[in-house]
């Protein structure tokens, strides 16, 4: 936008406006556009963000294996590696970050890798807790109990790095990159391996004091026997897959980052009305306690499985009465597969760069 719009937002003098704008011009973090004409008077001339002006990296880390990716100013990917891995052990993780890192910026011209402005990680904590004896592959999560792989991987590189849940995270990137017409408060729900979410309080993402708020997976719901279990049992994709094996059919597909999913179809019908349920129940749970305008529902999963499971939720939360709470709305959310990636690159992101919504207000 031109510098006249933007001291009307901000309710700066066009002199302030004028200078800070050059200084940041200066810096190589914003570009001019082209001129805008057909106007009375002097054409405008549009400042936008420089896409090279910045830099971040953004790692997940899974229960199957590691991402990294790579963003520029805009949140465009510029690089982005997967590795699935036998068994996610911190140190097969800082291997494929540093060495994944490397590669990443040598393919960098020099002067925009040293606008690297840092490394956010998306990591599911406790992740020892998911140990399970029966499947060989959850043994080497024990040792993320005494690992700090945040330290280590900032012990190797001269930027900084930030942590964070990898469902908080995901919230993270739905605020950041996400459709920006939201309320200033909703409930974000990512179902990947496990689901989990992430809490929007006035425009910003809150954590908690453990890093762990809206850890919905462990809500207590009923499922479509009357048992109660935990959300994470009924509306996950390890969930599905299982369902899938029982059935006899392949799961493999829905690991794969594809546009659909090649899978029986009655299966898949059964397990978004469980997970529908079960999300409707955590839903009315965490209205109760916080009045959300919105819930998002996002996924590891393509735009049309998302889509019906935000449409089935919808039908199961209108047949829930609960005196005296008005429920929220429920939306689908715009991210999908890249969602924790670009959550975790969005960490440096928003420390460096992105003030508080609300400051010009305080000035």
């Amino acid at each position: 936008m031109p510098k006249a719009e933007i001291a009307r937002l901000t309710g700066l003098s066009a002199q302030t406006v004028s200078v800070i704008m050059r200084a940041l011009e200066g810096d190589q973090l914003l570009r001019r556009g082209a001129p805008v004409r057909g106007k009375v008077g002097q054409p405008s001339v549009p400042m936008g963000l420089d896409q090279d002006g910045a830099f971040f990296f953004g790692l997940k880390v899974g229960r199957r294996g590691a991402e990294l990716v790579l963003c520029d100013f805009m949140g465009t990917v510029r690089a982005h590696r997967r590795e699935i891995l036998q068994s996610v052990t911190p140190d097969g993780v800082v291997q494929f970050a540093n060495d994944t890192i490397r590669e990443f910026l040598r393919a960098l011209p020099e002067a925009s890798g040293a606008r690297v402005a840092g490394l956010g990680i998306a990591l599911p904590f406790r992740m020892w807790d998911w140990v399970n004896p029966a499947q060989p592959a959850t043994a080497g999560l024990v040792a993320w109990r005494d690992r700090d792989i945040a330290t280590e991987l900032g012990a190797d590189w001269d930027f900084p790095v930030y942590l964070c849940n990898d469902a908080s995270a995901a919230c993270g990137a739905e605020l950041v990159f996400g459709d920006q017409a939201k309320p200033r408060d909703f409930l974000y729900v990512y179902v990947g391996s496990y689901v989990g979410g992430g809490l929007v309080l006035d425009n910003r993402l809150y954590t908690g004091p453990s890093g762990n708020a809206a850890a919905l997976g462990s809500l207590r719901v009923a499922n479509d026997a009357g048992d109660i279990c935990q959300l994470v049992e009924v509306a996950s994709l390890l969930t599905l897959e299982e369902m899938l094996l029982a059935a006899g059919h392949d799961r493999r597909d829905i690991w794969e980052r594809q546009a659909d999913w090649v899978i029986s179809e009655p299966v898949l019908g059964a397990w978004l009305e469980q997970a529908a349920q079960g999300l409707a129940q955590a839903i009315v749970a965490s209205t109760c306690l916080i009045d959300f305008r919105a819930v998002l529902i996002d996924g590891s999963m393509p735009n049309r499985v998302r889509a019906a499971l935000v449409a089935r939720t919808r039908s199961a939360l209108a047949c829930l009465v609960v005196p005296g709470i008005e429920f929220p709305e429920i939306q689908e959310g715009t991210i999908g597969f890249d969602a924790k990636a670009l959550g975790a690159a969005s960490l440096p992101l928003s420390d460096r760069f992105l003030v508080d919504r609300d400051a010009f207000l305080k000035v």
